[in-house]
């Protein structure tokens, strides 16, 4: 089986890009045939050939236009079972809608903004090119299927477009669980101490870049609720850390939150840590969450980062609204049990054992014949 995949860039830290080469992985031990067609993807990153597409551009809107009408013209030279794209481009047979639906991410946006700045979200122009783009990519006549990392999604684009009813499926991703396995522990003491990190502390690790869509703000200041034995390790990068570091000031919490930069392997630090707290404002499927349940973590996050779907309340996390700070403050507060938090993080790890990366590899290519027989006998 031949499968074009279409991802625009890599980066170390990103889910999208992560999900791409581990589904890469699994699928090649499978026997399938992989090709990504990218514009920048480092080499040796997975088992798949590379092809670039690799247009200039002048701004957001340029930039995401140029590569699609440059995939979609490449896709002509290749000789594919099926292609599936994780951007918003109408030439593929799949979609996978790995960012969500561009207009539920807006809707989160408009919570926590005034009059002005919600006029200003309506008329930026690179909103209108998504959203117009999400449209055309999920109303396409080619479209036979779109790919949903979770129960929120396949409802937001089911309400959304309800032509696309028939097509929408959830496959969760998957995490490999002998990479992330709750012998991280033994990380415990040298990250602590690398970071100046208390030793007696209870210390949730929040994992993430883009502070503002992943919750940081609330994560911070449901910490600054906690009694000062309970601190926050950050993992990842904002070109805003600094507005953060202030925040932490301003909440009383700057010796209690430690800032670790991004990371391109974040096992230590889920090693290091108590707890996982990601109350996302809008994240659709973040793998973070598994990452964390696969090493030994209970979880607190939000209704709208679409994992909260594989915790069950009390046992392995806790799920809130993402600009619920009380409740955030609670759930943590609970955690602070330690034979608790310890037994929740074991319960974690069990649940989410199923959603092994190997497991998820069959469920893509059981997905995939099933596609490709219904193909056949409509052809």
């Amino acid at each position: 089986m031949r499968v074009v995949l279409i991802r625009q860039r890599y980066r170390p830290d990103g889910g999208a890009e992560r999900f791409v080469a581990r589904a890469a992985q699994a699928l090649s031990a499978r026997g399938v045939e992989i090709t990504l067609v990218t514009r920048d993807w480092p080499q040796g990153t997975s088992d798949m050939r590379i092809e670039r597409c690799n247009p200039r551009y002048l701004g957001s809107i340029w930039r995401d236009l140029g590569f699609a009408l440059c995939a979609c013209r490449k896709l002509r030279t290749f000789k594919a079972d099926l292609v599936q794209s994780h951007e918003r481009m109408a030439c593929a047979d799949i979609f996978r809608a790995g960012d969500g639906l561009h207009r539920s991410w807006l809707a989160q946006r408009r919570r926590t903004t005034d009059l002005w700045g919600r006029i200003r979200l309506r008329l930026n122009p690179y909103h209108v090119y998504a959203l117009a783009a999400e449209a055309k990519a999920l109303t396409h006549p080619r479209l036979r299927a779109v790919i949903c990392g979770s129960r929120m999604v396949r409802d937001e684009i089911a309400a959304a477009f309800p032509q696309t009813r028939g097509k929408l499926v959830v496959l969760y991703n998957g995490v490999d669980i002998r990479h992330f396995h709750p012998d991280v522990k033994a990380e415990h003491d040298a990250v602590r101490q690398r970071h100046g990190i208390p030793f007696g502390n209870t210390v949730f690790v929040f994992v993430g870049s883009g502070f503002y869509r992943k919750g940081l703000a609330e994560a911070m200041k449901a910490i600054a609720l906690l009694p000062a034995s309970a601190g926050l390790l950050v993992v990842g990068q904002d070109r805003h850390e600094a507005r953060y570091r202030r925040l932490g000031q301003t909440l009383g919490i700057g010796d209690r939150l430690w800032f670790a930069g991004r990371q391109s392997d974040p096992r230590p630090f889920y090693g290091a840590a108590d707890a996982f707290i990601l109350p996302a404002l809008y994240d659709p499927s973040p793998n973070v969450v598994l990452e964390a349940m696969a090493c030994g973590l209970p979880v607190v996050t939000s209704r709208s980062a679409g994992n909260f779907e594989l915790l069950v309340e009390g046992e392995t996390g806790f799920v809130r609204d993402a600009l619920d700070t009380d409740g955030l403050a609670e759930a943590c507060a609970s955690l602070l049990d330690r034979a608790r938090c310890a037994a929740m993080g074991q319960a974690a790890r069990t649940a989410i054992e199923p959603y092994d990366l190997q497991l998820m590899g069959e469920r893509f290519v059981a997905f995939y014949e099933d596609l490709l027989r219904a193909k056949s006998d409509h052809d």
